[in-house]
């Protein structure tokens, strides 16, 4: 399945690549958020797909559910509309999430499309202020994740989720909009009792940050949102009382590395710039203030599922943890 919003070109590179895959049945689903670019009349035009259009951007979230609806399969695979899949990615994905009956998700070996010596994602790591990131992202592969292996979460942009566990626990919370929304839905399933396993053999390759850009405040708005509700949703109340301190320890040691010329806040030069990312992350807090009482509610709904206690899961959380030189 591949949500997309006004990257034809994209679009039409990643399309190709499912071609290209063998040794599993598999249908293709793309929702269209609203494109102006033609791309859904090109992949109409172009390539075996079943296209679902929506009028409007509906988001990620919302848009894979639709998705996970519309398919009928034992397993729903996810591709970024910029990312492009190696062969045999579908079956290695496949073959992993068919392990036990308790693989619920299997995740992908993503490496940055422009130099793919570079590593993006292999699973995820979260900071226990809610923040979190690819597993080795922006380091040197060589050979570090080629095993297979339990990791916390798959990453959204190259992924493969079990039905009967999305049966079980729901979709893609429509709240998060985009970003962080694998990272909810990941760490949900974990709470109910589900396994995640990465796959070296399952390579693609992801333009980074190609929706929004990493010099986009709306980026930084969303994450820094999402990564509070995530939190509250889902976090023991031991953990949700320390996220200020995570917090500003991360943000001091990102303004540190900023100051060298490195991480993300470097993509926003200039005191100018600092003052465009505290604004965003201002904006980002403010939205989810106004989302906590709803989110809270949910928070109550997880019981339904739960099959790791509190303890579990900060055990889970702090077993998979993103160091702060890893934030940045």
């Amino acid at each position: 399945m591949v949500v997309n919003w006004n990257r034809k070109e994209l679009l039409r590179a990643c399309l190709q690549s499912l071609q290209t895959q063998a040794g599993v049945a598999f249908e293709i689903i793309l929702v269209d958020n609203g494109s102006a670019d033609g791309s859904a009349d090109m992949a109409e035009r172009e390539f075996p797909v079943r296209v679902i259009r929506n009028r409007e951007n509906r988001g990620f979230c919302a848009a894979n559910n639709q998705g996970i609806r519309a398919a009928g399969g034992e397993f729903i695979a996810l591709l970024n509309n910029d990312a492009e899949a190696e062969p045999g990615w579908l079956r290695a994905l496949w073959q992993a999430c068919s392990r036990a009956p308790d693989v619920g998700m299997a995740a992908s070996k993503i490496l940055v499309w422009e130099d793919p010596r570079v590593i993006d994602k292999a699973g995820h790591l979260i900071f226990p202020d809610g923040q979190n990131r690819g597993r080795g992202s922006g380091t040197k592969d060589h050979g570090q994740f080629d095993r297979e292996e339990e990791v916390l979460w798959p990453d959204g942009s190259a992924a493969l989720y079990r039905r009967a566990m999305l049966e079980q626990i729901g979709g893609f919370d429509e709240d998060f909009f985009a970003y962080g929304d694998d990272a909810e839905l990941g760490l949900r399933a974990r709470i109910a009792g589900w396994r995640c396993i990465y796959t070296p053999a399952a390579v693609v390759r992801h333009h980074r940050s190609a929706t929004l850009g990493k010099d986009s405040t709306r980026r930084i708005e969303l994450i820094e949102r999402n990564r509070l509700l995530l939190a509250v949703k889902l976090f023991p109340l031991s953990l949700l009382w320390w996220n200020p301190m995570f917090f500003v320890a991360r943000l001091a040691f990102g303004l540190a590395a900023a100051h060298r010329g490195v991480g993300d806040a470097a993509h926003f030069p200039g005191i100018a710039g600092k003052w465009r990312i505290a604004c965003a992350l201002w904006r980002g807090q403010l939205q989810a203030l106004r989302l906590i009482p709803r989110i809270w509610r949910k928070r109550a709904a997880i019981a339904r599922i739960r099959r790791l206690s509190a303890r579990q899961v900060r055990q889970l959380i702090f077993t998979h943890r993103l160091r702060l030189r890893e934030v940045v």
